[in-house]
């Protein structure tokens, strides 16, 4: 476990977030108390091919569990364990009882320190997987090594989970290293060994300073000792190119990740292992050069390039570098691609989940059947077919008066996208609008096919008014509007009550418990049943051109002059959101995420702000979701997860 200077330390600590929200976990350390197997249902051992993992390899052998192999070889391992302790009978041992009398002959070679240890040649797995009840990889190269190797025991390919952080200072630590935000910046990451193909990357990048003399490297990890890379720096006259940051902290090992503009993280030779650095480098959106062996073939054409480890290895690391340098568009694209695929494929969740099927399976004698990316329900009814869009002629039709016209022509896009995204209902189905301004609400009914439609505003509690709607073509609409305050009382409704609620326009004018408003809103929705929630959005390009000129970016920041006696005041914005909060939003009260976009939120005239996608595409930031209102779905799930979360409350 961390502080270990091990990927696998922090690839357990990461899984271990995930787990603890569906099993009952215990860990169990070298400094724990003794590991008692009868407390437990199964034991899951994470065994590296280095001395962090000695304590789990041995208890693994005395009470037998499910063991992930994160590389298909623990050489190194046995020798931390048996040659730097003295033990050379243990080792020659080994050698044999894994290798035979061929290997045993080989091993007293290296006793008699006529030869080094054949770690690529004798993978030491065979006691292990011996005593293991089931086994866990991360790639079908890896399952296919155990199958050859005799294991005929449960396996799951369970992908390594993908590190998918929110943001990274990329200009804040491009800054520490004194680039501006076009210098090209290349990357490689991790334990600094000869095998992650560094001396053949050098050569390409000093070929490639010819061609782009600003072009730099960062070097992030710890330099192996029998590896004069400092020499070989010097010798290639790249001093003035190329950084040795060493051993840095998890933090700034990813801010330095991203702060590149493509990293290289080739490895050869290879035992099937996976690459935590890799997994971090693609959830962040990076261009990444991988060597085509191994488990590394096994990722998608289009999320990494691959480099074959041949007489033209490093012409082709040159090729790729300079293609990335030259076309930055072509990085970003690359980038792009790797994101989405690994927030699909590798995320914690999922991966989560996928352990404790598995360990579920194996605890009872089971076949293991992973679960489905994207399951399909054959046991229930199709949805029903998404409705036409509502025409503007039947919503201007409700808009009898000039008030109401007004904040239709204005907001008319908003309510007409609102309509597209609800889904629709039945007559058996419910529908609550939030802050019903009797705009959109006959629609929900007619145009949706919701059979019940209720709505809510701010008043005074335990008070229902009555409203009736005629349109001007003569259409009838009548709606009961319940009063309170959403922030502070109780929804008048019965758990699971709602097939639907609409909450527009109104997040953004509480002032105290937005996740009080959520909980509810949870409470009173059926399981499986929507959220359609509508918000400015606060990084909106109109927003960052009005604070980068010296102007609040809110839609709506005044505060109001008092209210002549009698008349109920309007309510001001309290607190706009990102996307990225409604998201978290979303999660935190228990909904999965169907939607999220932006788009047109006010149908008024916007000054020219293309110089502002100019500004980020120069450095490197997102363009995605900068529309001037967001749009979001939410599926219930569950029960609300985090009541306070500390990203919104203090």
């Amino acid at each position: 476990m961390p502080p270990a200077r091990s990927g696998i330390a922090d690839y357990s600590a990461a899984l271990l977030q995930q787990l603890r929200g569906l099993a009952e976990i215990e860990v169990f350390s070298e400094s724990s108390p003794p590991f008692d197997p009868r407390r437990h249902d199964i034991a899951l051992y994470q065994v590296g091919n280095n001395e962090f993992h000695i304590h789990a390899y041995e208890t693994a052998l005395a009470h037998p569990g499910v063991v992930v192999i994160h590389e298909a070889n623990l050489h190194h391992l046995i020798c931390d364990l048996t040659i730097r302790r003295q033990n050379w009978d243990a080792y020659v041992a080994e050698a044999e009882y894994n290798g035979g009398a061929a290997a045993r002959a080989y091993a007293e070679r290296v006793r008699a320190l006529e030869a080094g240890p054949d770690y690529e040649g004798l993978p030491m797995l065979r006691r292990l997987l011996e005593r293991s009840r089931a086994a866990i990889v991360h790639s079908e190269c890896v399952a296919a090594g155990l199958r050859n190797a005799g294991f005929d025991k449960p396996v799951a390919v369970i992908p390594h989970g993908a590190w998918l952080p929110d943001a990274v200072d990329r200009m804040g630590y491009r800054r520490r290293l004194g680039l501006d935000e076009l210098t090209p910046l290349l990357g490689v990451f991790g334990f600094l060994k000869p095998y992650k193909r560094i001396a053949e990357s050098l050569r390409a990048f000093r070929r490639l300073v010819r061609l782009t003399p600003e072009a730099k490297m960062i070097l992030v990890g710890e330099p192996h000792p029998d590896f004069p890379l400092a020499s070989l720096i010097e010798t290639l006259g790249l001093g003035a190119h190329v950084r040795v940051l060493g051993f840095t902290s998890a933090e700034d090992f990813m801010g330095y990740l991203g702060a590149c503009d493509a990293v290289l993280n080739l490895r050869y030779p290879t035992v099937g292992e996976s690459s935590g650095t890799l997994l971090r480098a693609l959830g962040l959106g990076k261009a990444v050069l991988v060597s085509d062996v191994g488990s590394f073939r096994e990722y998608p054409d289009d999320i990494v390039l691959k480099v074959p480890v041949d007489a033209a290895e490093e012409d082709l690391i040159f090729e790729y570098l300079n293609l990335l340098v030259s076309r930055p568009s072509a990085a970003r694209e690359l980038g792009r691609n790797a994101r989405q695929w690994v927030a699909r494929e590798c995320n914690w969740p999922s991966v989560a989940e996928r352990y404790v099927r598995f360990l579920e399976a194996v605890t009872k004698g089971e076949p293991y059947i992973p679960p489905a990316a994207n399951p399909v329900a054959v046991d229930k009814e199709p949805p029903p077919p998404a409705p036409a869009p509502v025409p503007e002629a039947y919503l201007k039709s409700w808009a009898v008066t000039g008030n109401s016209q007004t904040y239709l022509d204005i907001h008319l896009a908003r309510l007409r996208r609102t309509l597209e995204i609800t889904p629709p209902g039945t007559a058996e189905d419910r529908i609550l609008e939030m802050g019903a301004y009797m705009q959109l609400t006959p629609a929900l009914q007619t145009k949706l096919g919701y059979g019940e439609v209720r709505g809510c505003y701010l008043g005074t509690p335990g008070r229902t008014d009555q409203k009736h709607a005629v349109s001007a073509g003569g259409e009838t609409f009548h709606c009961e509007i319940d009063l309170f305050n959403a922030e502070k009382d109780a929804f008048p409704y019965p758990d699971n009550h709602f097939s639907t609620v609409l909450c527009c326009e109104l997040i953004e004018h509480l002032a105290e418990d937005p996740m009080f408003l959520m909980s509810e809103v949870n409470r009173v929705l059926k399981p499986g049943g929507h959220l359609v929630l509508t918000t400015p959005n606060i990084g909106s390009l109109h927003a960052i051109s009005a604070i980068l000129q010296g102007y609040h970016p809110g839609f709506f920041p005044a505060y109001l002059k008092p209210a002549p006696e009698g008349v109920e005041p309007e309510a001001r914005h309290n607190r706009e959101y990102t996307p990225k909060e409604i998201m978290l939003l979303f999660l935190d009260a228990g909904f999965e995420v169907t939607l999220l976009e932006t788009g047109p939120f006010r149908d008024v005239p916007r000054p020219e702000i293309h110089w502002v996608e100019h500004l980020l595409e120069r450095y490197l930031l997102p363009l995605e979701l900068r529309g001037d209102g967001i749009y979001a779905v939410g599926r219930k799930t569950g029960p609300v997860k985090q009541r306070y979360p500390s990203w919104l409350y203090s």
